[in-house]
């Protein structure tokens, strides 16, 4: 992409840049929002911040929460397009919605952000964090983003960041429910679920298929279209055996087939991807004073391609057990944990790899008056690396009944995965990735109206590269092209303007968000991410439909390491309504991509044009 035309992208983007910081629209820092997308009311508890239950009111890390109400009303098709819409968040896709996605939070790398669905722990160990495209939307009831490193409470993965996935959840009645939609390229999804409890049960359980012929999504390779098919079921059963006690039991099973353009002419690549998460977690309450959970998880990756023959597959098991305690607004936990990663990978040596993290983890939070406090310490035991000792310190502050003023600063790291080290391009001696960030921030509310903003800074040494050449791969015969090392470093710089408010009938709120994600030896800025973007989302009721509205626009960013090959910034228009045409049957319409817009997030692989989609959904009240 020419200079003249990423100009052009950057006029598209400054109006809206311009209108999220004048008209205030947006998610506030820490605090409740309603807009279109992100919904958590004065009294939404949250789990990401400290791993237990907490109001949102006293978070004072960054976090937004997304609920199955505004998923729906965003009409959005997968876990990526959701997140895409929430500040500090870029998705880059290699093609269609079953390929390669990933997730970058404040500019960092996809394997900095640690993911769990339902408390299990989601990554791969062949590539490095989660497969987004694997993860199923229609079963997704909540999500919780924070922003900004959790290593102190979560161990390795949260440099960045931590998204939490929660599955559909019973509760007391009986509620079916029924949804069916088509869209653009042949698509068709079908999903099902049941909810419902009785007493001292409840339960949930949840089927869904999908399919679409897709679009050529290497327009320079095979002249086909890239399809997929996904099937996937998912189930949660709670138990209250006696007063204070929960007993939930929580599985996932998804499986998907699609199809992509390597590198041979002619060749019908495909993929399978499956993910598997299976929980058991008990919760029991003692006393006013002391509680105690339980968590035993199993996570499951498994990515294979053909007929080019590659298979890989992750499981990551965890023991988890917590001891609480809470005295008047000071609040204590103690955490003992077990982590264990398997790698199953022909190009590994062994076949089989193995590694385990043994952790100890003390909190402690404050709520007096107006001061919030939280301050966390953890010592991992890595079977492969030794100890790592992570730790955070956060404060927020009410300056008055309409600002509130937040600071923390933490440490965090990430283990090489286990193809980085035992693969034909693996380093043995690699080090942990290890990560330093500050970051404040400030919060005005006032009615329907609120505007926030988060300045963070997070240095990462030891930043694992591939370098081409022949170098101390563990094959040690220099034949393949190159190996990793620990030979980088990046500082992610940034800024996150968050703001809501409602004019007349119409509600609005957006992010903007200014990041300088960097190579902190070169100083040339991190592949395929933009210093600019922002989000504008409307939304209103005009009769008995419920209309929306959304504009996205990113920067330029580069493609390659060496900042040579640009990629043009692009402005996307969607819109979307709904309306209930009858007693319990809701009619959705939507249109992605309205300007249909030719642009490309990662160098020759194209996106989807211009999209339609029309569902209906039976849910009885």
């Amino acid at each position: 992409m020419n200079r003249s035309s990423s100009r052009a992208a950057m006029a598209a983007l400054s109006p809206v840049v311009l209108a999220g910081a004048s008209l205030c629209v947006g998610a506030a820092h820490a605090a409740p929002a309603t807009d279109a997308v992100v919904v958590a009311a004065l009294d939404a508890v949250v789990v990401s911040a400290n791993r237990t239950e907490q109001p949102i009111t006293d978070v004072v890390a960054d976090v937004t929460v997304v609920d199955r109400e505004a998923i729906d009303r965003s009409g959005a098709a997968s876990v990526a397009e959701v997140l895409a819409r929430l500040p500090g968040v870029s998705i880059v896709t290699n093609g269609g919605a079953a390929s390669t996605t990933s997730v970058f939070l404040r500019g960092a790398e996809t394997r900095f952000t640690a993911v769990f669905v339902d408390g299990v722990r989601v990554d791969s160990q062949s590539t490095g964090g989660a497969s987004w495209q694997g993860i199923p939307l229609a079963h997704i009831e909540r999500i919780e983003v924070l922003r900004g490193p959790a290593a102190a409470v979560y161990g390795s993965d949260a440099v960045a960041g931590v998204v939490q996935l929660f599955t559909r959840q019973g509760e007391e009645g009986f509620f079916p429910s029924i949804h069916a939609g088509v869209g653009t390229h042949h698509t068709h999804d079908l999903s099902a679920s049941l909810r419902g409890g009785q007493g001292a049960v409840d339960y949930s359980l949840g089927l869904a298929t999908e399919r679409s012929d897709g679009f050529n999504a290497k327009p320079s390779g095979n002249p086909d279209r890239d399809g997929y098919r996904s099937h996937s079921v998912s189930g949660r059963l709670g138990w209250k055996p006696a007063t204070g006690h929960q007993l939930n039991l929580t599985f996932l099973d998804s499986r998907q087939k699609g199809r992509y353009d390597g590198f041979t002419p002619g060749q019908d690549d495909q993929t399978v991807q499956e993910l598997r998460t299976l929980g058991l977690n008990w919760a029991a309450r003692w006393s006013e004073v002391w509680s105690t959970r339980v968590g035993l998880s199993r996570g499951t990756e498994r990515y294979e391609t053909m007929p080019s023959p590659y298979e890989t597959e992750t499981q990551v098991d965890s023991y988890w057990l917590r001891n609480e305690w809470k005295l008047g607004g000071h609040g204590f936990n103690l955490d003992l944990e077990r982590r264990e990663d398997h790698l199953t990978n022909l190009s590994t040596t062994p076949s089989l790899t193995r590694r385990s993290q043994n952790a100890l983890a003390l909190g402690y939070t404050l709520r007096a008056g107006a001061h919030t406090l939280q301050a966390n310490a953890r010592r991992d035991n890595d079977s492969e690396f030794g100890t790592h000792t992570t730790g955070s310190l956060a404060y927020g502050y009410d300056i008055s009944p309409a600002w509130r003023a937040t600071a923390s600063a933490g440490t965090s790291f990430r283990a090489p995965t286990l193809f980085q080290r035992f693969s034909i391009y693996g380093t043995p001696n690699l080090q942990a990735e290890t990560g330093r960030n500050v970051e404040a921030g400030l919060r005005w509310q006032s009615g329907q109206n609120k505007v926030g903003v988060v300045v963070y800074r997070n240095h990462v040494d030891n930043l694992i590269d591939y370098l081409s050449g022949p170098g101390s791969c563990i094959n040690g015969t220099g034949t393949y092209p190159g190996c990793y090392g620990n030979v980088g470093e990046a500082l992610y710089r940034g800024v996150t303007l968050t703001a809501a408010t409602q004019v007349g009938a119409v509600n609005l709120s957006g992010s903007v968000d200014w990041m300088d994600p960097r190579n902190a030896i070169t100083d040339k800025r991190l592949p395929r991410r933009a210093r600019r973007q922002a989000t504008l989302l409307a939304d209103t009721r005009v009769g008995g439909w419920k209309l929306g509205g959304e504009v996205q626009a990113v920067g330029s960013r580069f493609d390659d390491v060496a900042n040579r090959n640009e990629l043009g910034g692009y402005t996307l228009f969607n819109l979307s309504a709904s309306t209930e045409v009858a007693r319990d049957w809701t009619l959705l319409a939507r249109v992605n991509n309205l300007a249909n817009k030719d642009y490309q997030t990662a160098r020759g692989y194209a996106t989807a044009g211009r999209t339609f989609y029309l569902g209906l959904t039976w849910a009885p009240r």
